[in-house]
């Protein structure tokens, strides 16, 4: 076991490990650490605990010290530089007629680095950029270009249901979401309604996931043969939730479907493979499959 403490550097950003040393860390306590990016400011999510040593990279960085009040007024200084810089690149892409849309400034603690994320549609010639920003700021430049997910979470908004994005508000991580995850849950391929603020599918199809799976296993599926207790019929329709199917009995003359817990049927013949609930769509799967990320 190995003596951690996870520590975030942006809102919902991802959690990192961090060794302690001798320091007994408070929850939401600020740190400064050492990163690959250099010294940084961040907020103790995870306070001292120890975990497996497979959950972590080694080497593990340390802690160098608990933020005190003068590392807290730097920070907040190099909040306001941020809006500024970003004033000023937004003027050197202009002037260089650069393709591209600005999205974020960061500030390295030490102030060594300036980060400044974009997106574009394509490849972008910045290196002209990169010099007129280093002559003005006299310190290193990185330009990253993001994708449209990464926009999102920057940029934060609400979604379809009304809330902050998942991602700007919790989410330290993407998850994959795939189109099988909307079929299986029933919804609407229409792209429109399975997309969220960034294009690509919601993060929130991930969420109930699990369970869809767990009740497809008991569930028969649509065209699936099945024996009821009135007899052998075909399944029409599925209510996961519910653990429900809707039957069309064998029966000469019968033509109301008949509803049936799925515990009380038995499948008889599998559904055929090749039903597919998006025959009848008119949707360019291809399209739907450009959601995925």
């Amino acid at each position: 076991m190995v003596k951690v403490v996870g520590v975030r550097f942006k809102e919902a950003g991802k959690v990192y490990y961090f060794d302690p040393g001798d320091l007994e860390i408070e929850l939401y306590s600020n740190v400064i650490v050492e990163t690959a990016r250099g010294i940084e400011f961040g907020q103790v999510v995870v306070a001292n605990r120890e975990v497996p040593e497979e959950e972590i990279v080694a080497p593990l960085k340390k802690v160098i010290r608990i933020a005190t009040e003068e590392d807290k007024q730097h920070a907040a200084r190099n909040d306001e530089k941020e809006k500024e810089a970003f004033e000023i690149c937004l003027q050197k892409i202009r002037a260089h007629n650069l393709d591209m849309k600005l999205i974020d400034v960061e500030y390295t603690f030490d102030n060594n680095k300036i980060l400044f994320y974009f997106t574009a549609e394509g490849r972008v010639d910045f290196r002209e950029l990169v010099k007129d920003l280093a002559s003005v700021f006299k310190t290193r430049i990185e330009l990253r270009q993001i994708g449209v997910r990464d926009e999102s979470k920057m940029m934060g908004g609400l979604g379809i249901c009304g809330r902050v994005l998942c991602c700007k508000s919790f989410l330290g991580e993407f998850q994959p979401v795939s189109i099988k995850m909307a079929k299986e849950q029933g919804l609407s391929l229409n792209p429109a309604k399975i997309s969220g603020a960034c294009g690509r599918l919601m993060c929130c199809l991930k969420y109930e996931q699990e369970a869809y799976e767990d009740l497809l296993t008991r569930v028969p599926k649509v065209g699936a043969i099945v024996d009821t207790p009135e007899g052998q019929g075909t399944v029409e329709e599925v209510s996961l939730l519910k653990e429900e199917v809707k039957v069309k009995l064998d029966k000469v003359n019968e033509t109301e479907l008949k509803i049936y817990k799925a515990s009380e049927v038995k499948v008889i013949k599998e559904a055929s493979a090749t039903n597919d609930d998006t025959d009848d769509l008119d949707i360019d799967l291809e399209d739907l499959k450009e959601l995925e990320d």
